[in-house]
């Protein structure tokens, strides 16, 4: 796991990082960007995120029974970790299958109405957040806030990048384990030729 990890450093490093000012989804002004899309939105990407989500949540022992989160960052993450548990199933029978799910911001404004969409099974199930960079985890929380309304179980958040910029603290406070892939400080060492801690 840990030479799939560097493989995604470098990926997300190469495709996702620019050192430049902007403002973020938050408000806040930063000095440095990580637009993970470039990364989740390619396949090379996506397969080497989901293969080790999978394999987080098997050492982790994470008792989950979907995988899904905020629009959009969360959207291709899930989508590709679902494929691959499939894959993983015809494989090895006992294997967990992970269907997957994603939280509207508001609920849909025709249709069904709906702000969770997926197929779900009942109240209760254990679901796994995923998202792509957390800041303050403004858009964790609102999603979680959501999921544990309409009755699911929500215990641990996933994301590819903490910016460490509080979000971590923000999620822990609700009761929430946060497990990151990467760190701000991962994204630093790397471009400074530092190895990961």
């Amino acid at each position: 796991m840990e030479q799939l990890r560097q493989e995604i450093l470098e990926l997300v490093y190469k495709k996702a990082y620019q050192r430049r000012r902007v403002r973020l989804a938050s408000g806040r002004e930063s000095d440095f960007y990580v637009d993970c899309r470039q990364v989740t939105l390619t396949a090379e990407g996506a397969y080497k995120l989901a293969r080790y989500i999978l394999g987080l949540i098997r050492r982790e022992n994470l008792s989950v029974k979907a995988v899904g989160g905020p629009v959009m960052g969360a959207v291709p993450l899930a989508a590709a970790v679902s494929a691959l548990s499939y894959e993983e199933f015809l494989r090895d029978p006992d294997a967990c299958l992970f269907d997957t799910f994603y939280v509207r911001s508001e609920p849909k404004g025709h249709g069904t109405g709906k702000q969770i969409e997926g197929p779900f099974p009942g109240e209760g199930t254990p679901v796994l957040v995923l998202d792509d960079v957390l800041t303050t985890g403004g858009s964790v929380l609102k999603a979680v806030s959501v999921l544990r309304e309409a009755g699911y179980q929500v215990k641990t958040v996933l994301v590819i990048v903490d910016r460490q910029e509080g979000g971590r603290e923000n999620l822990e406070r609700e009761g929430l384990e946060v497990l990151s892939i990467l760190t701000r400080e991962d994204l630093e060492n790397f471009q400074s030729g530092l190895p990961l801690p």
